[in-house]
């Protein structure tokens, strides 16, 4: 059985879609004739922004899983600051700010690149090099963010040049919506591309989740091959949908799931759902924002007047996310309103097509979300001009609702994302 080295920083018991797909794949690469084998970070010494101790059950009990100590340094800024919970990517929970924690986000951004997880590197190499040798492992695969990770491989690669590398690139690097928002001065962005370039260059194979990304990678170098990128999307893992979790008949329920920051801009979104309530006062309505949100999004709220149909739930563990999915008449999904926002493709949709609810999504016209909504009939993608085309689609799915009609999706082709099948991918390229 051929042997790879799975090298991610997120794993359980770290929770949030980050650690999905690296444990999914995990799970069912034996199935393929690969035999796995697990290098990440011990919990006592990671950063999590998310713990989910629920996910441990998925990891195969013959996996070799090592874990390693590391240098935290959000755990040293931590120490300056009053706010214990480690950022989230987007700054969802990043609040109205003072000058001292403004000057933390500087330091975080310009004192560690590619960022704050660059104290696992040579405790990471030192395992995977005993491990690489002692298995006789000629295969690794390295999943980020943090991009920092794929410096790992990258010092691999030079001390067994015969080594084949896989780079799986969950998000862009320095194309990352928030990128900006880590205030790097000209230098420190400059190295941090200069890193970029050189993991691209030396990878065996690059796999992102969408082609979009994959152009956007490209563009960082004249030598890089177009043949050695891939793309494999996330996923859903069908045995957590197997349940009959069914939606309550006797309202109307509205669902958010995951982080959301101020970049979505949901306020076309909010709108709509605000005026529909409106018009069927008859009906109860609730509106549920599950996980993580900027305070501007508590604004946005206040301002669509939707407070008294919103219950915000703090993040919850994976499990219980998918029975929110599950029990919701409408899922709602928002693509941040940045620059090539048409290449994001979140977990949180594949999760959404597994649970078969209908979605409502706000994002760039065209864009690969709103291509793999109408391919697997599962709801449809707006644009923030399109107020009104957003509000005929809402009326209909409560006239539906009204009639007592299942509006669960039953188009087959969301099959083909599942995680068991993308795995099947992935072996292909190992």
């Amino acid at each position: 059985m051929k042997k790879v080295l799975i090298i991610t920083y997120y794993w359980p018991p770290s929770g949030g879609p980050g650690v999905q797909r690296a444990l999914k794949f995990v799970k069912y690469l034996s199935e393929s004739g690969v035999q796995p084998y697990v290098l990440t970070v011990d919990e006592a010494h990671a950063s999590y922004p998310l713990v989910d101790v629920s996910l441990l059950q998925d990891i195969p009990a013959n996996v070799r899983v090592v874990k390693t100590r590391s240098f935290e340094a959000l755990k040293v800024l931590s120490v300056f600051t009053s706010k214990k919970n480690i950022p989230h990517g987007g700054f969802a929970n990043r609040g109205k700010e003072s000058v001292f924690h403004k000057l933390l986000r500087f330091i975080r951004g310009n004192f560690f690149i590619p960022d704050a997880r660059i104290g696992w590197i040579r405790y990471a190499v030192e395992a995977a090099t005993e491990l690489i040798e002692k298995e006789k492992i000629g295969t690794i695969l390295v999943s980020t963010p943090p991009h920092s990770s794929q410096l790992i491989g990258l010092k691999l690669k030079k001390r067994f040049p015969a080594l084949r590398w896989i780079a799986d690139m969950r998000d862009p690097w320095t194309d990352i919506y928030y990128y900006k928002d880590l205030l790097h001065t000209g230098a420190a962005a400059a190295k941090d591309a200069a890193y970029e370039a050189q993991v691209l260059e030396a990878a065996d194979r690059v796999i992102s989740v969408s082609e979009p990304v994959n152009r956007l990678f490209l563009k960082k170098s004249s030598r890089l091959d177009p043949g050695k990128f891939h793309v494999i999307p996330n996923g859903f893992d069908e045995p957590d949908f197997v349940g009959d979790t069914r939606p309550d008949p006797g309202k109307f329920v509205f669902t958010y799931v995951g982080t959301m920051s101020a970049a979505y801009k949901p306020r076309v979104l909010f709108d709509a759902i605000e005026k529909l309530a409106r018009k069927h006062s008859d009906v109860k309505m609730e509106l549920h924002l599950v996980g993580t949100h900027a305070g501007a999004v508590k604004e946005l709220i206040e301002d669509s007047h939707l407070s008294g149909l919103t219950k915000f739930i703090p993040q919850v563990a994976h499990a219980k996310a998918v029975e929110f999915m599950q029990r919701s008449d409408v899922l709602l999904l928002v693509i941040p309103d940045v620059e090539n926002s048409e290449g994001i493709l979140t977990g949180k949709l594949f999760e959404y097509l597994g649970s078969r609810r209908p979605v409502a999504a706000l994002g760039p016209v065209p864009g690969d979300a709103g291509r793999i909504l109408a391919e697997c009939e599962a709801g449809k993608l707006f644009s923030r001009s399109q107020p009104a085309e957003l509000q005929n689609y809402l009326e209909g799915l409560l006239e539906r609702w009204k009639r007592g009609e299942d509006t669960s999706n039953t188009n087959p082709a969301y099959h083909k994302y599942s995680r068991k099948e993308l795995t099947r991918q992935l072996a292909s390229y190992l």
